[in-house]
């Protein structure tokens, strides 16, 4: 079970903070989405989602050449909320703005989905 203090630690991290933001938004998200959206390497955005998976936050999924990664659907509730308020508050923040941007931007996306900044 998702500690409070565990929650914090993942939060702690820009980086972790970007891509919570993103998946709650869009729902799922490939590797490959996650990269293009934070403008960053790939390592570095396997390392983080690595560690926020290994809080429990995030569950993958392979579905052909892609490997996705979505919210837990069984984090509790003060854990959405706190994600939640996260989202909101970033909304019109530059830097996610231009995730979205970026996101949006992206040629040949595994899943367009479009949902980003909606």
């Amino acid at each position: 079970m998702l500690s409070p203090s565990e929650l914090f630690k993942c939060l702690a991290d820009e980086t972790r903070i970007r891509c919570l933001v993103l998946l709650r938004k869009e729902g799922k998200l490939c590797v490959c989405e996650l990269t293009e959206a934070l403008g960053l390497l790939q390592p570095k955005i396997s390392r983080h989602l690595a560690k926020l998976r290994g809080a429990n936050l995030l569950l993958d999924s392979r579905e052909g050449q892609w490997v996705y990664y979505q919210l837990n659907p069984n984090l509790p509730d003060w854990v959405l909320s706190i994600l939640d308020t996260l989202v909101a508050q970033t909304t019109a923040d530059s830097v996610h703005q231009q995730d979205c941007t970026r996101l949006q931007a992206m040629a040949g996306r595994p899943a367009a989905t479009n949902q980003c900044c909606n």
